[in-house]
């Protein structure tokens, strides 16, 4: 079973910075898409950003888009999300999500991380 493990949640101030990180195996890293997304109890997943597997190709969320930044480490089977300027509105637990390319769904998922911003 493909594991991924998230990782750099926490509390921090509006306008402050996080960085997210989820580790895979090499079953992932080797040919997938990979994916953050976030939810608010009571409210559905939201995508958040995602990464070809070459790293080449990235997507974001309008809501994101100039703040956060997506990365990935394939030597060390890592994606990153690097949060900046972060608002009250981007708490929420953060889970990485990987899919194979050719899938159109992302079937393998991480158990989440709280991220927590202040006002």
């Amino acid at each position: 079973q493909a594991q991924l493990v998230e990782s750099g949640g926490g509390l921090v101030q509006a306008g402050g910075s996080l960085r997210l990180s989820c580790v895979g195996d090499g079953r992932i890293f080797s040919s997938h898409f990979m994916g953050w997304f976030r939810q608010v109890a009571g409210k559905e997943r939201e995508f958040v950003a995602s990464i070809s597997w070459t790293g080449i190709t990235t997507n974001y969320d309008d809501s994101v888009k100039g703040r956060f930044t997506i990365s990935r480490d394939n030597a060390k089977n890592t994606v990153y999300l690097q949060m900046n300027s972060l608002k009250a509105e981007d708490t929420a637990i953060y889970y990485c999500a990987a899919r194979a390319v050719g899938v159109s769904q992302y079937d393998v998922w991480g158990q989440g991380t709280q991220v927590t911003v202040s006002s």
